[in-house]
């Protein structure tokens, strides 16, 4: 059955700090060695985690993020209040010598839900060439296996660029060898650090996310940021006959068969998908609060909606127009008359940082609904 998120969303990330010990080249956050003046308190995280609680009719995950939000001494405080609200919860810290096994080990305790790294190449050249630190590739190796050796649930986050997109089936293999259980894919968003890389073409994108069903199939679940239009491929795969062949179908590139066959090569013969397609997008089941309390629909849209400060949390999820919009699916361009707007809708964040308009078309889709002339 559809989740409806008119009411709550199923993942609320938390900036907790845009302090980190990195510099990666595509940070959302631009993230900064110490904390910014006007980050929220303990006393008024402590706060925003109580007034989530009229969220109904479930609570929202509650992500801790950043920067690293193990910058913040008080993160095992906050996380166990959440937790004793009965509030589902994870982290996403950043690979650096305050992830040790004693960290794995409370937020175990603490009852994490999953526990997300970043690595962002197969080679240690590309992914150290993004986090700017000589040996993050081993450390971050070494990370997600103590990761999984302490009974987490670990999800693999890969940003997609157009200097790593060769590298995505042997990412695959990596996340299948070190145990990982997830696999996200962001699909790159001009914003903070970002704006210096480069994206990859409509057509480039749609060859990326049809070999993520292909990836699906190895054991770990597939899903992507940024890139809504996966779930009309994954509608579409489900339903295409076996035997046919999904390049003459869809009408894919080179770069989807050189990545197939990659992925072949490295982990043999596929089994069944495990790809995750609900349809959340930006302000719509999603919800993002800044390290300061502002919020916003998704950390890559910058489009303040009010502050946890001054504005009912609950209230402006609910009520705010440009959310119940993005929820109406009241989108332009071919956005508008896609038959998958609802399942899909585009990314409201590539639309915004590309035109100005958070209800706009997403370019970086390739697929072109059908137009009904009007009588």
């Amino acid at each position: 059955m559809p989740v409806n998120f008119e009411q709550a969303p199923i993942l609320l990330f938390w900036e907790t700090t845009k302090a980190c010990r990195l510099a990666c080249r595509h940070c959302r956050a631009e993230a900064i060695a110490e904390p910014m003046p006007g980050q929220l308190s303990t006393e008024e995280g402590m706060r925003l985690i109580d007034d989530l609680r009229a969220f109904t009719p479930r609570f929202p995950v509650i992500i801790f993020t950043g920067g690293d939000p193990f910058m913040r001494p008080d993160l095992f405080d906050l996380a166990a209040h959440a937790r004793s609200l009965g509030m589902p919860i994870g982290f996403a810290p950043s690979v650096t010598p305050l992830l040790t096994r004693e960290a794995a080990v409370r937020m175990r305790e603490v009852g994490a839900k999953t526990v997300s790294i970043s690595l962002d190449g197969a080679r240690a050249e590309t992914h150290e060439a993004v986090r700017g630190i000589e040996g993050h590739f081993r450390r971050t190796e070494e990370a997600v296996r103590m990761l999984v050796e302490e009974g987490h649930t670990v999800q693999i986050n890969t940003t997609v660029m157009r200097r790593n997109v060769e590298e995505l089936a042997d990412v695959a293999a990596l996340v299948a060898d070190w145990g990982a259980h997830i696999w996200e894919v962001f699909f790159l968003i001009r914003v903070g650090r970002g704006t210096e890389l480069e994206e990859l073409s409509p057509a480039e994108n749609e060859d990326v996310v049809q070999f993520l069903y292909e990836a699906s199939r190895y054991g770990f679940i597939v899903r992507t940021v940024e890139a809504p239009f996966f779930r009309r491929v994954v509608a579409e795969r489900r339903e295409l006959d076996p035997e046919v062949d999904p390049v003459a179908a869809f009408g894919l590139g080179s770069l989807y068969e050189r990545l197939v066959r990659r992925l072949r090569d490295r982990l043999g013969e596929p089994g069944s998908s495990r790809a995750q397609s609900v349809g959340t997008r930006d302000g719509k089941g999603i919800l993002f609060v800044a390290h300061d309390g502002d919020v916003y629909p998704a950390g890559f849209l910058p489009v303040r909606l009010g502050n946890v400060r001054r504005d009912d949390i609950v209230r402006l999820y609910r009520e705010h127009p440009l959310l119940r919009a993005i929820r109406a699916a009241a989108f332009g361009g071919r956005c508008g008359i896609c038959p998958y707007a609802d399942a899909c809708g585009g990314s409201r964040a590539r639309a915004y940082a590309t035109s100005g308009d958070p209800l706009g078309e997403d370019p970086a889709c390739a697929y072109e609904p059908v137009r009904v002339a009007s009588a």
